[in-house]
């Protein structure tokens, strides 16, 4: 396939210092000279929660496409300040999770992903936003995110992607707390609840296939809220994301919707991204249409229709009967 040839312009790398792929950030700088990058802007971070800065300063440069070296935690940052923009994004999955970059075909291979940051094709995605901060992959209200702030205390250095699920094994036995969830203006669920979960994609935490019909690019967020306590019934809600449909479980609601708002009887830790936010009673949410533009791997092309597909052969994701669309 012939690369997409464009002008390289002025390049801004923000870049985890504790997190490598590859060869590491040398193999970074020889590979981006080998793409003929000469205006380029390099800003290395301890954590995380230090790009924004990073991301606001390359801007005011003049930065033309960022390469985003580090975690989803690293990229939510990111995108947070790169939102509504127009300057373009590049990932180098270079974190413990790489859920966004998995999603979009971005695979943890160095020289693949700056091929991709500078031959791929720019698509506009969509992002959601949370009591006012973005994230690409998704949110988490209740168990989720306890799983995730019990996995960011060193766990994840140590145990790498496994620390998701050594730590939600301690956290089954989680308290229900009752949740008033109205979508689009409109009570959708009023009850007692252990989690919530906002999608923009398909796969989330821990490589789990949850919101089977996402798409970052079709101007919803998908919503999940599971009514499961205790280790037999979060058994049978795994058992069923890994071995079917999600929303078949009879302890997990899906639906999708444009706006959110979640009022809780008493405080629950939320995560956007992998990242713990602390605790909220309120959450407020909605989807960003297109809110950021993204490098993906170039689209085979479509091969010739020469079957016709029936209306009854397959459901459209919009035609289902619990009103999504």
């Amino acid at each position: 396939m012939l690369r997409q040839e464009r002008k390289v312009g002025t390049v801004a790398v923000i870049a985890h210092q504790r997190k490598t792929i590859g060869g590491g950030l040398d193999e970074l700088r020889r590979l981006l000279a080998e793409e003929g990058v000469e205006d380029l802007l390099w800003h290395e971070v301890p954590k995380s929660k230090k790009a924004p800065k990073q991301v606001r300063k390359a801007l005011k440069e003049g930065a033309d496409l960022v390469v985003v070296w580090g975690g989803d935690g690293m990229v939510q940052r990111c995108v947070d300040v790169l939102a509504g923009s127009g300057v373009t994004m590049a990932i180098i999955p270079a974190g413990t999770a790489n859920l966004f970059a998995r999603n979009l075909g971005i695979p943890e291979d160095l020289p693949e992903a700056v091929r991709i940051a500078f031959h791929g094709e720019s698509r506009k995605l969509d992002l959601g936003k949370v009591n006012g901060e973005h994230f690409a992959v998704m949110a988490g209200l209740g168990f989720d995110a306890e799983m995730i702030k019990d996995a960011d205390r060193g766990l994840k250095d140590r145990l790498g992607r496994a620390a998701y699920f050594w730590t939600g094994l301690r956290h089954v036995r989680g308290e229900l707390v009752h949740m008033e969830v109205k979508l689009d203006k409109t009570t959708w669920f009023e009850g007692e609840a252990s989690c919530l979960l906002l999608g923009n994609v398909g796969t989330i935490t821990g490589g789990i296939e949850a919101f089977d019909d996402a798409q970052p690019d079709d101007g919803w967020l998908e919503i999940g809220i599971t009514t499961a306590s205790g280790p037999i019934q979060w058994a049978r809600v795994l058992g069923r994301m890994s071995a079917g449909r999600s929303d078949e479980s009879p302890f997990v609601r899906m639906t999708r919707a444009r706006k959110i708002k979640v009022k809780l009887a008493a405080p629950m830790p939320y995560e956007l991204d992998g990242g713990a936010k602390g605790t909220v009673t309120e959450l407020k949410a909605k989807v960003v249409p297109g809110g950021i533009t993204v490098r993906v791997p170039v689209a085979a092309p479509e091969e010739d229709d020469r079957t016709v597909e029936h209306p009854g052969d397959r459901e459209h994701p919009d035609g289902r009967a619990d009103g999504r669309g």
